[in-house]
């Protein structure tokens, strides 16, 4: 039962938060419901205190007009003995509720410690009125001589009714003091109090169902256009530029959606020029590079003619022929970026996937690019997991990735030793790539990936980058449903992480490995080597869970 009722807390709350117009029309109803009860309650409040006064009045005055007439009737009559009173007594009475309509009943009661010894028989209509009579009016109308009057209620059925007792005192000759009370009914006030209450809680009632339809009406007159508009913008945001908002009538909300509809029709337009801008630029670069092929092609050969008899040029010319090969070779590599970066461009770049184990790929990759570190004086160490990290990629996309970032690494390491680690968990692989030597700053970091952008321009490209390779790499990792990232430090070095998920569209969390070095605080050795904060000489561990996006990347 406890968790049924947590399910409809739960569904409640959710409709509650969802909904703006169930919000609304709940409001209006709780306050407006509030309004009419309190509103319903003065009412009725202020009916009953003028129903009763008004009744009190009429009681009062008829009361009064009754004992003065009896007491006339009993000053009246000629009594000398005891049973004349007694007479004269019952048929007082009797005259008293005959002549009535509304009265209950007439008591007349002896009051203690008479004048006259002479007792008479105290005459009542009904004996079960007299619980009716309080010891405490008896008292008020024996201490004031004067008229006295108490509510009191009457139990004439199942449910008690409400009544008035009105008192005064009379003297009977021979009989000497007694008390007549009038009993009057108030059960036609409180039944015209009653009615007047069932009209007000009908009236209240319908007016309640009646403002839920209003705002319930109004609500949807004013959300249903605001609603159509948000479908509308999520159907734009999906890239359905012809949608449109349906316009009636012609008031604000038509205007709104006239607004909306003008604005989303300039949108598509100047998204369809862009568009189309970029088509051009697309099919121009790649026109380019393809027109190109064919004088390089013939460039190229002859360029090989020359710098296979170079041995026979004098020394200057040699040296040309040799800068010409090394520049034809740069520049049929830019000619590749570029035909690739179109592609990417052009969202025409596909993925030739199969599962493969990550660390033969990253052997295959430094294998190649041994040699390159060896001339620059640079080492490469390797670090990989015993157990297989395999994931679903393209060999040929993960191979030009890893070449790319071990070749910048090879370019800006400064000679130093180079790291690359392997490690996975559950849902994704990583492969970090670590330097040591210049580094970057933040600023720098900002733009790494930036197509030939180059964070020092006076810097010469010593081992024939083209500017597009990081650029690529990133398209690349994008590509799988991975990640690219990057951090660096001046004078620390620089890391690459390479993130892709073992299966396609597997959602990575949080990647294998740290793409930040470990600090730790290492104990001197000797007095003349102090304690102090030093850096991990090793890269991150592996770690599990959410993945946080860096904002510092390679410059480079």
């Amino acid at each position: 039962m406890r968790r049924r009722a947590r399910v409809y807390a739960r569904f409640g709350m959710r409709a509650w938060r969802r909904s703006l117009r169930l919000r609304v029309a709940l409001s209006t109803v709780v306050v407006g419901t509030l309004a009419l009860a309190l509103l319903a309650a003065l009412l009725s409040d202020q009916v009953r205190d003028g129903l009763f006064e008004e009744r009190r009045d009429q009681v009062l005055a008829d009361a009064a007009s009754r004992a003065e007439v009896a007491q006339e009737q009993f000053d009246s009559a000629t009594v000398s003995t005891a049973q004349d009173a007694q007479q004269l007594a019952n048929t007082a009475v009797g005259t008293l509720q005959q002549s009535a309509v509304g009265i209950e009943g007439v008591l007349l009661l002896r009051s203690p410690d008479p004048d006259s010894p002479v007792l008479i028989f105290a005459p009542v209509t009904d004996d079960s009125l007299r619980p009716a009579i309080s010891e405490e009016l008896r008292e008020q109308v024996r201490e004031e001589q004067f008229q006295q009057w108490q509510s009191v209620d009457l139990a004439t059925g199942d449910d008690p009714e409400p009544g008035m007792v009105v008192g005064s005192p009379v003297t009977i000759p021979v009989a000497g003091a007694y008390e007549l009370y009038i009993v009057y009914s108030l059960a036609p006030e409180q039944a015209n109090l009653e009615l007047l209450q069932g009209v007000l809680a009908v009236g209240a009632i319908s007016l309640v169902v009646l403002l839920l339809v209003m705002t319930w009406y109004l609500t949807r007159q004013v959300l249903d256009p605001v609603r159509q508009a948000a479908r509308t913008a999520e159907r734009l945001a999906d890239g359905r530029l012809t949608e449109r908002m349906e316009i009636r009538g012609h008031d604000e909300l038509a205007r709104l959606g006239m607004s909306f509809n003008e604005m989303a029709a300039s949108l598509q337009d100047q998204i369809e020029r862009l568009a189309h801008l970029s088509r051009m630029q697309q099919r121009f670069v790649s026109d380019v590079s393809h027109e190109l092929r064919t004088p390089l092609s013939t460039v190229r050969m002859a360029a090989e003619v020359l710098y296979l008899a170079r041995a026979d040029f004098p020394p200057t010319q040699a040296r040309s022929a040799e800068l010409l090969q090394n520049q034809l070779d740069r520049f049929e590599s830019l000619l590749v970026d570029l035909l690739e970066i179109s592609r990417f461009d052009a969202g025409a770049a596909v993925l030739d996937v199969e599962q493969l184990d990550l660390r033969g790929v990253v052997e295959r990759v430094v294998e190649i690019t041994e040699p390159i570190a060896a001339e620059r004086g640079s080492s490469l160490s390797v670090d990989v997991p015993d157990q297989p990290c395999t994931a679903d990629m393209d060999a040929r996309r993960v191979e030009r990735v890893l070449r790319n970032l071990l070749v910048n690494a090879i370019e800006h390491g400064e000679g130093r030793p180079i790291e690359v680690r392997v490690a996975m968990h559950e849902t994704a692989v990583s492969v970090l790539v670590r330097d040591h030597g210049i580094g970057m700053t933040a600023p720098e970091a900002a733009r790494v990936f930036d197509r030939f952008w180059r964070a020092d321009p006076a810097r010469a490209r010593t081992l024939g980058g083209t500017g597009l390779g990081l650029a690529i790499a990133l398209e690349d990792a994008r590509l799988h449903g991975g990640g690219l990232d990057a951090w660096g430090s001046p004078g620390e070095g620089a890391a690459f992480r390479l993130t892709l998920p073992r299966r396609a569209g597997m959602e990575i969390g949080r990647p294998p490995l740290e793409l930040h070095p470990v600090r730790i605080e290492r104990e001197p050795t000797h007095e003349h080597d102090p304690a102090g904060p030093a850096e991990l000489p090793e890269l991150g561990t592996p770690a599990g869970g959410i993945p946080t996006v860096t904002g510092e990347e390679d410059p480079r």
